[in-house]
């Protein structure tokens, strides 16, 4: 099992249009056979701060998404509604396992 975290920088102005791009993946990437784990907005603190994350089974199947997802109608418009809208400055990707219980 692998879950990815991204981490995105913002305009704070465009927190809606971002709101919707979230929205728009997380059925995206449940339709590629991940598990999402929700968007996360600004609150408290700074506001050009967003978080996401999903899990998948293995890194081939993040990849298989990947791959998948760079040719899907769908996807390339979720793509494209960012980059038109502005919303995301920047982001970063990383990748962690999970523990789930303190027995060794």
């Amino acid at each position: 099992m692998v879950t990815c975290y991204l981490r995105y920088v913002i305009d704070p102005f465009k927190l809606k249009e971002f709101e919707h791009y979230g929205k728009t993946w997380i059925p995206l990437v449940e339709k590629f056979g991940g598990q999402h784990h929700g968007y996360f907005l600004p609150s408290e603190g700074a506001n050009n701060i967003a978080l996401a994350m999903f899990t998948f089974p293995s890194l081939a199947a993040y990849e298989e998404y990947r791959a998948l997802s760079a040719t899907d109608a769908e996807c390339q418009a979720a793509f494209k509604y960012a980059e038109d809208t502005r919303c995301i400055l920047s982001y970063e990707r990383s990748f962690f396992r999970p523990v789930f219980s303190g027995s060794a």
